[in-house]
């Protein structure tokens, strides 16, 4: 039915226009010269609203597009506005999901991440430090250095702990690692942590509520959070229970399923003082010759000492001392010398082979110092393996091959050492293993923050402003 009325409906206007026409032609027609003018006064009088459509439409069609190149500005502007301001707009609706879009895109190096540094009677750590220049100088001394490195940067630091992500609790086990004839004893390690929780838990809220798992510790030792130098007895205490929800910064690390590193942990690299590698460079040949092809000085048994079992070096360096000692291309030495980072500068592959742990100084020492590092330690995780190439920087010999030492470096020397060489060149290596104060940009500690940066998702401020 609506069909037909349409139809009708066009017909007759058709007439209607059909006799309008006819009228004003004859009219022009009496009119003579005005036929131009009446064409047109009849063209707008029947069709003026499709002009008027027609002009409306381009008006707004490019209007559309004129908007829409000027879109994507004042979406940006909106949003950082509202990011800008949500810190201090307590009253915004949509303020919790401002905040998980700020996390979601990160902000910064470290997305925003703040740590607490708690500031502990001195007796967890500065009287360390007082009573021996070498707490914060020798090989263990990562967690002094990470320490000064945090309350020196201003921009991670935070000194209000509710906006924290994470605490870190600067308690110094190392500095007096050793007994008086130099034997390892860390047995006082213990007893200082858990010392320093309790004051923690009674005099904050932080550690209780989440049972520690925002709370970072350093273990820069033999096998780090089992807190003793020999593995059987590492391996039979563990971890403390109460660290066990913590993130522990250890130098040890394996690559297979070991007690001493059941905890949520980063490895970090044992620490070599900067300026000890700035005055070996600076004391290197000037023509920077490498005159000594195989290099190794450190403790050699040439019977291994068997305490309760245990083979220092699983009798390793021995096997290297039996094997290589006096040949011409290898400069093996038993004895100490301070002075002997002006022997890895002129050296092509230092040997680090383990000692009691898995892990050396000579990891980094001989990288930061041009040296190709031979490791020589099954199922080691090295530092920051994560970002570190240490595949493009070093060998890695198993400990059955070092019968065949010789010809596995002769043959490197013959293929890619150049390229081995070249890439320890890069400065990026270099600064990824040592640790600065303040901190810079691709040290060691930025790579720790890199690598909690990772681990959000323990950060209980975080979960709560997410659960909201």
């Amino acid at each position: 039915m609506s069909l037909d009325i349409k139809r009708s409906s066009i017909n007759k206007t058709k007439k209607k226009t059909g006799f309008i026409v006819k009228m004003q032609l004859n009219n022009n027609n009496n009119r003579g010269g005005n036929n131009k003018t009446n064409l047109f006064f009849i063209f707008f009088r029947n069709y003026y609203r499709w002009v008027i459509w027609l002009f409306l439409s381009l008006y707004f069609f490019t209007s559309y597009f004129a908007g829409d190149q000027s879109s994507p500005s004042t979406t940006t502007t909106t949003t950082t506005s509202l990011l800008s301001n949500h810190q201090t707009s307590s009253s915004l609706p949509s303020r919790a999901l401002i905040e998980s879009s700020a996390i979601l895109k990160p902000g910064g190096p470290f997305s925003g991440m703040k740590i607490y540094v708690y500031d502990l009677p001195a007796r967890f750590n500065v009287d360390w430090v007082t009573a021996s220049d070498r707490c914060a100088s020798h090989l263990f001394a990562a967690e002094v250095a990470i320490h000064r490195a945090l309350l020196s940067d201003s921009s991670v630091r935070t000194s209000d702990p509710e906006e924290a992500d994470f605490f870190f609790v600067p308690v110094y086990v190392s500095c007096n690692f050793s007994t008086a004839n130099g034997f390892p004893s860390l047995s006082h390690a213990r007893s200082l942590i858990s010392s320093a929780v309790d004051f923690l838990s009674d005099r904050y809220p932080f550690w209780n509520r989440t049972r520690g798992s925002d709370h970072v510790f350093v273990a820069s030792h033999d096998f780090g959070a089992c807190f003793h130098a020999m593995e059987d007895m590492a391996i039979e205490e563990g971890i403390p229970e109460f660290m066990k929800n913590s993130i522990i910064l250890q130098t040890f690390g394996v690559n297979y399923k070991h007690p001493c590193q059941e905890a949520e942990h980063v490895v970090i690299p044992p620490y070599i003082p900067p300026e000890s590698v700035q005055r070996a460079i600076d004391r290197a040949p000037a023509n920077g010759r490498r005159d000594i092809w195989a290099f190794f000085r450190g403790k050699m048994e040439v019977n291994p000492k068997n305490i309760s079992g245990r083979f220092y070096s699983k009798g390793v360096r021995t096997a290297i001392l039996k094997k290589y000692g006096g040949r011409r291309r290898f400069y093996l030495n038993r004895h100490r010398f301070a002075g002997y980072r002006s022997e890895i500068v002129r050296s092509v592959f230092c040997l680090c082979p383990l000692g009691w742990a898995p892990w050396s100084p000579r990891l980094v020492e001989s990288a930061v110092l041009g040296c190709v590092s031979v490791v020589i330690a099954d199922g080691i995780k090295l530092p920051f393996s994560e970002t570190v190439r240490w595949s493009e920087i070093s060998l890695t010999v198993a400990e059955k091959d070092v019968k065949n030492l010789r010809k596995i470096l002769e043959r490197v020397a013959a293929t890619n050492l150049s390229v081995i060489q070249r890439n320890l060149r890069e400065p990026a290596f270099k600064r990824a293993l040592l640790y600065n104060v303040p901190m810079m940009e691709g040290d060691a500690t930025w790579h720790i923050l890199e690598a909690l940066r990772r681990k959000l998702d323990r950060s209980y401020r975080r979960s709560s402003v997410l659960s909201q």
